[in-house]
């Protein structure tokens, strides 16, 4: 399951998310079909992507 958040600049998350996510931490990570697991060089490939677009974010 996904949830999504919305956050305002300097907020941070509630006592609520905290505890979502640390349960959420405990569970394993499923992949199938729709969601593969991600390869060396796709992993690379992201993490690239992610430098750009936080340099053009920042900038």
């Amino acid at each position: 399951m996904i949830k999504t958040y919305t956050l305002v600049k300097g907020q941070g998350p509630t006592e609520e998310q905290l505890k979502e996510v640390e349960e959420a931490s405990k569970h394993p990570i499923v992949f199938d079909k729709d969601c593969e697991e991600l390869s060396p060089a796709m992993i690379k490939a992201m993490r690239c992507a992610a430098v750009q677009r936080n340099r053009r974010k920042n900038a």
